[in-house]
């Protein structure tokens, strides 16, 4: 009888719950486009900051920004886990009808946010001279990233709260909400970008102080939203620290935080490498750093379209596989397969045929700057069509609850390919070999994501 009583309700609860039967296009639409705004606006901050700073200091500030770009990564990393791990848990539990579970994971993800921005502030203000020469920084450049990130580093508590949070305001069903809280403060941090930089003549300085400003703006609102959470009532209860809800938010969140932080690895091996072959060529040491700078940003904007996507079918997986609901999981990442290849295909098209005009937006260089930083776009991102592929099954094994497979999915490209290639490639090739070892690690990531995909579809088709 029990168990007759609970697939009933689980019947019901199919019906009256769109992510067990609305349209997935609708549904990938719906959560996407709100999730791809604030995951723009997070590489607006950075981007806005370096076409203005490149404006006003020129290519040595370009060099300052991407020095201090690591710490912008570990920040999202230590935002991705705490988000993504909450929100996975919390629409698997919602999908089994454990809801006081769910909000177990609500209330605790929002004290480890806080705990993990003040720590990260912190160490980083502690320790920032020693940070920004491990990254890479020296003389002029060293100077400049110490006077931004000095500042930066102030508001890394606030920008935590807009980054992991805002994807638990998505799992609840209000992605708007969460576009308009992190929007708000990236308009605001545009708006007052000119004025410091250039009204009030701070330089490097009022741009870092401009981005706090936004960052803060949009840590009010979306702490606001936790007053009146939609799927479940949350209680004081809810925010009491637990060891064991604590453990399953790092456990789903472990992939998404462990590939960002490969990233920071390899963004600070990368720009050590970049320096040193570069002052055995004819570029120089700074001409490296500061393209590379660019093109990070420039692709930080389609990263954060990838991430995007990719979290809007994490709802839609997670609740769908804990009803037991196979084929529309697989039919969810069939969808956003299609979406990622094809906008990847565009960038790619647009990287190929415009990179100068995409390099001159962010300040002007001398001709090697240019040639350095238009053959980096070809190259380095010439597989970019494919990247998608590796971004959307990591997140696919952790909306399963499959932490493990996905981390190793997450860690293949940085950890596994690209940091080795980065590491030998330029003893054979010098500085080229830096930019080939991009592409090469591309197209071998994109395989083994599409080996990790079709492997765990056969287990689900055996056990449906």
């Amino acid at each position: 009888m029990s168990s007759i009583s609970t697939r009933s309700e689980r019947e019901g609860q199919e019906r009256e719950n769109p992510l067990a039967s609305g349209s997935i296009w609708s549904l990938i639409g719906q959560f996407a486009v709100p999730a791809i705004v604030s995951g723009l606006v997070n590489s607006l901050y950075n981007i806005v900051d370096q076409i203005f700073i490149g404006q006003s200091v020129g290519q040595l500030g370009n060099a300052a920004t991407n020095v201090s770009f690591p710490l912008v990564i570990i920040l999202t990393a230590f935002s991705m886990m705490i988000g993504v791990g909450a929100a996975s848990n919390f629409s698997l539990r919602l999908g089994e009808g454990q809801e006081r579970k769910a909000a177990g994971f609500v209330g605790n993800s929002v004290l480890m946010t806080l705990a993990a921005g003040v720590l990260l502030m912190g160490t980083t203000l502690l320790f920032l001279e020693p940070m920004m020469v491990l990254f890479g920084a020296r003389g002029e450049v060293l100077e400049l990233a110490m006077q931004y990130t000095g500042i930066t580093a102030l508001g890394m508590p606030f920008a935590m709260i807009t980054s992991a949070l805002s994807q638990l305001i998505r799992a609840d069903a209000s992605p708007r909400y969460a576009m308009v809280g992190t929007l708000f403060g990236a308009v605001l941090n545009m708006i007052l970008d000119p004025v410091f930089i250039f009204g009030f003549d701070m330089g490097i300085r009022g741009a870092a102080l401009a981005t706090i400003l936004g960052q803060i703006v949009s840590a009010v609102i979306i702490l606001r939203y936790f007053r009146k959470f939609r799927s479940v009532p949350l209680t004081g209860e809810d925010f009491r620290p637990r060891a064991k809800v604590i453990r399953g938010i790092v456990s789903l969140g472990m992939a998404a935080c462990l590939n960002q932080l490969a990233v920071t690895v390899v963004q600070i091996v990368l720009n050590n490498a970049l320096g040193h072959y570069g002052e055995l060529s004819a570029y120089g040491r700074d001409i490296p750093l500061a393209a590379v700078g660019v093109v990070s940003k420039v692709n930080s904007i389609f990263a954060s379209v990838m991430f995007g996507i990719a979290q809007s079918c994490q709802p839609i997986m997670g609740y769908n596989y804990g009803t037991g609901n196979y084929a529309r999981v697989r039919a969810a990442y069939r969808c956003a397969a299609i979406l990622v290849v094809s906008i990847g295909s565009a960038a790619f098209v647009c990287f190929q045929l415009f990179p100068e005009r995409i390099v001159s937006i962010f300040g002007n260089g001398d001709a090697l700057y240019y040639e350095f930083a238009v053959r980096y776009f070809r190259v380095f991102l010439f597989f970019v069509f494919l990247n998608g592929i590796q971004i959307l099954t990591s997140s696919f094994f952790s909306s399963i609850g499959q932490p493990v497979r996905g981390t190793v999915m997450s860690l293949s490209r940085q950890v596994f390919l690209f940091l080795p290639l980065v590491l030998l490639l330029p003893l054979l090739w010098g500085i080229d070999g830096v930019l080939y070892a991009g592409p090469i690690a591309d197209g071998c990531a994109a395989v083994v994501a599409a080996v990790f995909y079709f492997r765990e579809v056969r287990r689900m088709e055996r056990k449906a």
